[in-house]
């Protein structure tokens, strides 16, 4: 059961990328913390999705506008096992944590 950061990444320019996949026989209460160190806005998405590519239906943010040197913070996620959490941002230069905890379902 791991506690605190859960996953992080640097993100690619226009990029899909799974920053955090929830464990088998796991559950996570989780917060999605997005931050952009451009001095100007960048479109981000957010997804919880069952791969890491998602559908349309996935997606919890998208293009929602993070203003330069901004954050962007969603918590209170519950995700189940196996779900990924996806983040994009259309430049480089965006930091994307994931942070909680993690509870056996057994």
């Amino acid at each position: 059961m791991a506690t605190g950061v859960l996953g992080r990444q640097d993100l690619s320019s226009t990029t899909d990328t799974a920053v955090y996949v929830v464990p088998a026989d796991t559950f996570a209460v989780v917060t999605v913390n997005v931050a952009n160190r451009n001095a100007s806005d960048v479109a981000v998405r957010i997804a919880v999705s069952d791969t890491a590519s998602p559908a349309d239906a996935d997606y919890i943010e998208y293009d929602t506008t993070l203003l330069g040197n901004g954050v962007l913070e969603r918590g209170g996620l519950v995700v189940d096992a196996g779900k990924n959490i996806v983040v994009r941002a259309d430049s480089a230069a965006v930091s994307a944590v994931i942070y909680g905890i993690e509870t056996p379902t057994s």
